[in-house]
């Protein structure tokens, strides 16, 4: 397994709470906008995120502006979707090995386009013609089909579809991430990184996370040997 922390990494804990409380400044308009000023140290500095974010690629969705965070504070991949693609697994991978970060969050937000367009794929049994964006609302699919049913599909019950389909597809790209990839896995099962769902209102600048952390998180000293 690898070696991916130190004494000074945060745990997943201190991690999410960090991310909870720079949500609320983000909504009280209360950030710190020296947190995002570019510094010359930041070239020959090693990367330490305390957190990896898989976001989607809206651009109503800035990772480091809702967390109220900088430079060099959040690892953030992001793609439509917040799928769960062979390149996004490595990217994470990446980071859970590299730089000692122990939390990942998957977070999809309300009004999703890609959401919207593979339900409306799985209503007219039609995806979309360009097969890269079918690539996209293929992996989505298996997550969100069994909500598609006609009496949710009348136009006074599809925002709560979509909504409804936008936390189904975050908390399966979750459960894939924790069980799809031996490496993460690993390190899941050992106590030194979780994985958590989030869903993050256009409404209200509210990110509301969908998955509880474990009670206790093992140290990685009393991991180690």
């Amino acid at each position: 397994m690898p070696h991916t922390w130190d004494p000074s990494s945060a745990t997943p804990e201190q991690a999410l709470q960090r991310l909870v409380e720079g949500n609320r400044r983000f909504q009280k308009a209360t950030g710190t906008p020296s947190g995002r000023t570019w510094s010359r140290q930041l070239a020959t500095e090693a990367q330490r995120p305390f957190a990896i974010i898989l976001g989607c690629s809206d651009s109503r969705t800035p990772v480091e502006i809702l967390f109220d965070e900088g430079f060099g504070d959040l690892f953030v991949v992001r793609i439509a979707g917040n799928i769960v693609a062979p390149s996004v697994v490595g990217s994470i991978e990446f980071a859970a090995s590299q730089f000692g970060s122990r939390l990942v969050v998957v977070m999809g937000h309300t009004g999703c386009g890609a959401i919207a367009a593979t339900v409306m794929a799985i209503e007219t049994g039609l995806g979309p013609e360009s097969k890269n964006i079918r690539s996209i609302t293929d992996r989505i699919t298996p997550h969100i089909e069994g909500l598609v049913r006609p009496e949710v599909l009348r136009p006074e019950r599809r925002e709560g579809l979509i909504r409804e389909a936008v936390r189904a597809n975050v908390l399966a790209s979750a459960d894939h991430l924790r069980h799809g990839s031996r490496l993460i896995e690993e390190l899941v099962l050992a106590g030194r990184v979780a994985v958590v769902g989030a869903e993050y209102e256009l409404e209200t600048g509210a990110v509301h996370f969908l998955d509880s952390l474990p009670l206790t998180v093992a140290s990685p000293q009393s991991r180690e040997t």
